[in-house]
């Protein structure tokens, strides 16, 4: 008589424990991952912005007194505030540009105790006692400069962003007698740039307001 369990009655081979599919798997963690990241956008900026807000309250100040176009002023600031920023967020004078603020245009010229400078190069700090005159100062009243005259007359400008600093670098230069022949003008005006090319007209300018033209 046979022994043999009918293959009917034999008990099917139990199955592992359910696992994931590789597609449920890899779906799953980068949804996880979405999650994560996502929240750490979220949080990252809010953190950014308090820390860069504690920086500013911590960044050191310092009281600063200096003349500007006759007038004298104490003004308390960061410490790595330009003579540019001075000027035009502290005592709202606008005329000095920021074209490249990085001492490559000429844009923001000012002068410092009669010499010319680039304001956006200049610690506001380091001019204690110092007198500076901007475009804003080189009018008396209602009559303008010779130079700012000259301008106008020679028609030395066109869009007009650089004309503040061509102006002073110009009275600079006049100041400083490098006005010999046109092109000792260049020369000495060659780190005031004008994009629109005013070039010709500026040295012309600045030969009438020195009498030579």
């Amino acid at each position: 008589m046979s022994t043999e369990t009918p293959e009917s009655a034999t008990s099917p081979p139990t199955r592992a424990a359910s696992t994931p599919s590789r597609r449920a798997f890899i779906a799953t963690t980068s949804a996880a991952g979405g999650v994560i990241a996502a929240g750490g956008l979220i949080a990252g900026p809010s953190l950014m912005g308090a820390e860069e807000a504690t920086a500013a309250e911590a960044a050191p100040g310092s009281r600063v007194s200096l003349t500007v176009n006759g007038e004298r002023h104490t003004v308390t600031v960061d410490n790595r505030t330009s003579l540019l920023d001075l000027l035009r967020e502290h005592l709202g004078l606008t005329g000095s540009k920021k074209g490249c603020n990085a001492g490559a245009c000429g844009a923001c010229t000012v002068l410092v105790d009669g010499r010319r400078v680039n304001s956006c190069l200049t610690l506001a700090v380091r001019l204690e006692g110092a007198e500076v005159t901007t475009i804003e100062g080189l009018t008396k009243g209602d009559q303008l400069h010779p130079l700012q005259q000259a301008f106008i007359d020679q028609d030395a400008f066109q869009c007009g962003y650089c004309t503040p600093g061509q102006i002073v670098s110009g009275v600079g230069c006049i100041q400083e007698g490098h006005t010999g022949s046109p092109e000792e003008i260049r020369e000495w005006m060659s780190g005031n740039i004008c994009r629109c090319g005013c070039y010709v007209k500026i040295v012309r300018a600045v030969e009438q307001a020195t009498g030579r033209k």
